[in-house]
């Protein structure tokens, strides 16, 4: 018998893609422009109705593998590339967002020196559809068992994190394909409960915010979500101690509060609409009435409340304030090889390097 000489990629990357015709390519180049080149790219194509099959195909990569399927969801999809994945470490990424070029290496080192981790993690910026800077995300660094700090707040923030050991999510089953929302927070949190992670430190991963994304459904992201924190809080009630019991509610009370919190910030961002503005009113009575800081947290609580008053009564002020005062990033950093963006101290316009090659 005669045994094949060719060596298994260590890193599987998997993109689901779905009618991503505008995005693709920037989120693909982004992984073949990683400093860590011994991987195998998939791409799950969906059932996308528009052209992305035809971007992909412009770009001859051997490290690309396309696989096409009826429109089944991102779970789905990224099971499908989970159980067609060969290398030792998976990481997902969304077909709108980008990974900076240390990204893969960068995770992996950390794994690599810390062998009790399965999953590394770094942090996260926000860019907008032309790929420039809107706001910083979490910059939280815990290590070791993650699972109380994570079951409050999901700093990881996204699917398009971290590296994982594939073996790790094969025993857990993969992605739950029953949540239509918030499926990588759940798996997070049950990758948290049997295993170590470990933090980079350092900002690798830019979040896409689009209208038309998953998390834009605010209705069915606070239904989901809360449908995880119930199962997950729900394992946790065969505490019998009253002390524990005591600050199992508590901790119910920050989970629920920061969610809240969460939902409201995503709901006071462009568009602005009466419809928002409703939602955001909701949202924020939730998190005063669940958070056990709210005293503390009050003036917080009245400028997104005077936020929420201004979109009922004059929504375009927001927009010229919103406009006129935009968070401009300190500083820059070289995002792709090659693709060179200008270090400035101040007035930075955002990630142009992440959309636009340069010649």
């Amino acid at each position: 018998m005669i045994k094949s000489s060719q060596r298994l990629p260590k890193i599987s990357v998997i993109i689901p893609a779905y009618n991503s015709e505008n995005t693709i390519s920037h989120t693909i180049k982004s992984v073949l422009n990683q400093t860590f080149f011994d991987l195998e790219l998939i791409i799950i194509n969906d059932g996308s109705q528009d052209s992305t099959i035809e971007v992909i195909a412009e770009i001859k990569e051997s490290r690309i593998k396309v696989f096409s399927y009826p429109h089944a969801g991102g779970n789905v999809s990224r099971n499908r590339g989970l159980n067609l994945a060969v290398g030792e470490f998976v990481s997902f990424l969304d077909a709108d967002d980008l990974w900076t070029p240390d990204k893969l290496n960068s995770q992996l080192k950390a794994l690599q020196e810390n062998i009790t981790a399965k999953v590394a993690y770094s942090w996260t910026d926000y860019i907008d559809a032309n790929g420039k800077f809107t706001l910083s995300g979490k910059r939280i660094n815990l290590n070791g068992n993650v699972y109380e700090n994570l079951l409050l707040n999901n700093f990881l923030e996204n699917g398009s994190n971290p590296l994982i050991c594939r073996k790790a999510l094969i025993k857990l089953g993969g992605f739950d394909e029953s949540l239509s929302a918030a499926q990588d927070w759940d798996m997070w949190l049950r990758l948290a409960s049997k295993f170590d992670f470990i933090c980079v430190p350092s900002v690798q991963i830019l979040y896409r915010i689009s209208v038309n994304s998953v998390s834009s459904n605010l209705v069915r992201q606070e239904k989901c979500c809360l449908q995880v924190l119930k199962r997950a809080y729900k394992e946790r009630h065969s505490l019998r101690h009253a002390a524990a019991r005591s600050t199992l509610k508590h901790n119910w009370n920050i989970s629920l509060a920061n969610l809240y919190k969460y939902l409201t910030c995503k709901a006071l961002q462009k568009p602005f609409n009466k419809k928002k503005g409703l939602a955001a009113a909701i949202f924020l009575w939730k998190y005063f009435f669940y958070d056990p800081s709210r005293l503390q947290n009050i003036n917080f609580t009245l400028k997104l409340s005077l936020k929420i008053f201004i979109i009922f009564i004059v929504p375009t002020l927001l927009d010229n304030i919103t406009n006129h005062g935009e968070v401009k990033r300190p500083e820059t950093e070289t995002l792709f090889k090659g693709w060179v963006v200008k270090k400035r101290l101040e007035d930075k316009n955002g990630y142009p390097g992440a959309v636009t090659v340069s010649s």
